[in-house]
């Protein structure tokens, strides 16, 4: 019998919409037994509340989490900041700054998974329905599989926790690690309800989704064997099962049955239009924004809508505050601002923020030879030279600046109406945030527009779009690809290849996260970093270019595979063993010039 020690947390509301559970509801279950805890339906959701707040608690460090590294280490974006952001600069580059750097990406995951632990552990023991109990049972393993997926994808062999401990755990076998990250995700995806849910719980089609992710990311980057040489190959050749913990075998087949089951029977679409999934065509913005202006775009999450291509996302809410709740706001969009420094007219629609990954000219060079037509560019990226009063610099110490700008991750904001005071006396027609006018100017902990805590649109982690391009993959036909090329406007492709899927994925999902681990598990990332040298930059305002540090993106890659420093903590208490590539002086990033 377990013992059960520590506070539980909730999941907050999102300007009014349901996430996890009541927000008053927050307990303290302390010294409970699993053999009687949670009793009921209500107790179960308290403790998963708890389980989905990890994802919150991950957003009071952005810049630390997997998500945030993902973008600035791909091919597709640079580190960007000021000359003081060593640390943007340093994810980049697959360079270290600073000790411990991103310990509490680290501690918090691991709180998340011991949350899970506990859940997994007491479930068998309430007096919940059959069907109730598969639900949080599925949903509890997800999270799980989630978080241990985002450790491992970060860091490479971490510590397997099945069980809830205090105890201090050490590596293991990577191969059991990812086994029982696929075990969870595949007994999430065959036991839950064949519900589609739309109250911001993961349903059993977003376990398929994610399934489908981490099984081509372990049989892709994992194919060659587990050394720093075997996954930096050029060789690829994804392995077709997999052994799970159980002493069952997950098969190709069997993920595909999944996937397929998600594509046909889950009820998620793609939104017609690709310009109405992001928040710069919010009713507030839309018709004043040169780009979309009389086009007759809405914003599929307007006033609080169901977006029917979300299927895993992070909720945030008015309730952000910088003593205790950081991150019921989203601080992605902060850090991926453009860096401050210059009135909100300069910037327009687009909020200010830190100025982390601007995106690489190569990848702009890259799309439009490929895609001339391809409406998902402007819609993605924003050439700054086209607004009309930008202001290269803004704060005159911006390092890595390029003319383009990430929109998907952006603060957007809106021109005031008059019921909002202005953040600032030269900004009083605009404000920082269009959340401000769209959900009201009450309740928010740290005053209306706050351009650091009023970001709380959803972030979205998985969308139907990326299920639909991976059962092209995993099928090798083009079905899920010219669906979602049709979406964009262009003409279908007659037949798979590799390369064209390849093409696909960057295409529509640039700039959300994906492209790291797709370039890392098609042992392609080599070539693609290097493809960011000597790419026209600025530093401080002036023409530069974006010269190798630290070896260069080949070097660091080959040392590393990708995988980032051990926080320093871990290793001296033993629970594992430093990463390759990270104890040399060529590891730590001294600054750009």
């Amino acid at each position: 019998m377990k013992r059960i020690s520590y506070i539980i947390g909730v999941a907050l509301l999102t300007a009014g919409t349901f996430s996890s559970c009541d927000i008053n509801d927050v307990r303290n279950y302390t010294e409970q037994s699993t053999e009687n805890f949670p009793a009921t339906t209500k107790d179960a959701t308290a403790a998963l509340a708890g389980v989905y707040q990890n994802l919150n608690a991950v957003m009071a460090y952005p810049q630390e989490s997997f998500l945030y590294y993902a973008n600035l280490a791909s091919d597709d974006q640079l580190g960007g900041g000021g000359v003081n952001d060593k640390l943007m600069q340093a994810l980049d580059l697959i360079a270290n700054y600073n000790a411990d750097m991103t310990k509490e990406f680290w501690s918090y995951r691991y709180e998340g998974i011991n949350r899970a632990n506990t859940l997994i552990a007491a479930i068998p023991n309430t007096k919940l329905n059959d069907t109730d109990k598969a639900q949080f049972m599925g949903e509890a393993l997800f999270l799980r599989a989630f978080y241990h997926y985002e450790l491992a994808s970060m860091y490479g062999n971490v510590p397997l926790m099945t069980e809830p401990s205090g105890e201090t755990k050490t590596q293991g076998d990577v191969k059991v690690l990812w086994g029982q990250i696929l075990q969870d995700l595949y007994t999430a995806a065959t036991t839950m309800p064949a519900k589609r849910l739309t109250n911001g719980h993961v349903d059993k089609y977003t376990a398929e989704a994610m399934l489908g992710r981490a099984w081509l990311f372990y049989t892709g980057f994992y194919c060659n064997g587990t050394s720093i040489s075997d996954l930096t190959s050029t060789t690829y050749h994804p392995l077709t099962s997999v052994q799970l913990p159980n002493g069952q075998t997950l098969t190709k087949e069997q993920v595909i049955a999944c996937i397929d089951d998600c594509v046909n029977n889950s009820g998620y679409t793609l939104v017609p239009d690709f310009r109405n999934l992001w928040a710069y065509t919010n009713r507030f913005t839309v018709e004043d924004y040169y780009y979309t202006k009389g086009r007759n775009l809405k914003w599929v999450e307007n006033d609080n809508g169901i977006n029917p291509e979300t299927m895993f996302a992070i909720k945030f809410n008015k309730r952000a505050d910088w003593s205790t709740t950081i991150g019921y706001a989203n601080g992605m969009a902060l850090h991926f601002g453009m860096r401050g420094g210059q009135s909100y007219d300069k910037t327009f629609p687009f909020g200010q923020g830190w100025g982390a990954g601007p995106v690489a000219p190569n990848l702009v060079q890259d799309w439009t030879s490929a895609e001339p037509n391809d409406l998902r560019r402007e819609a993605s990226i924003q050439d700054v030279n086209q607004l009309p009063n930008y202001t290269k610099g803004g704060w005159a110490d911006f390092v890595q600046e390029t003319d383009y700008y990430n929109k998907k991750m952006s603060p957007v904001t809106a021109k005031n109406d008059g019921s909002v005071e202005a953040f600032s006396q030269k900004d009083i027609p605009y404000l920082c945030c269009f959340e401000n006018l769209m959900y009201g100017p009450s309740g928010w902990a740290q005053g209306n527009n706050n351009m650091q805590l009023n970001n709380i649109h959803d972030l979205v982690l998985i969308r139907f779009a990326d299920v639909l391009l991976m059962q092209s993959e995993l099928k090798e036909d083009v079905a899920g690809i010219n669906k979602v090329r049709a979406r964009a406007g262009l003409n279908p492709i007659a037949s798979y290849s590799l390369e064209a899927l390849q093409r696909e994925r960057r295409w529509e999902l640039a700039l959300e996260g994906t492209r790291w681990n797709d370039i890392r598990r098609w042992h392609i990332a080599e070539a693609a970093l290097q493809r960011q040298n000597n790419q026209q930059i600025y530093y401080c305002g002036e023409p530069d270019k974006n010269t190798a540090h630290n070896g260069g993106y080949a070097a660091r890659f080959k040392a590393t595979a990708g995988f980032q420093k051990m926080p320093d903590s871990q290793v001296k208490v033993g629970s594992v063993m430093q990463n390759e590539g990270w104890t040399g002086h060529d590891s730590e990033y001294q600054g750009w010039k």
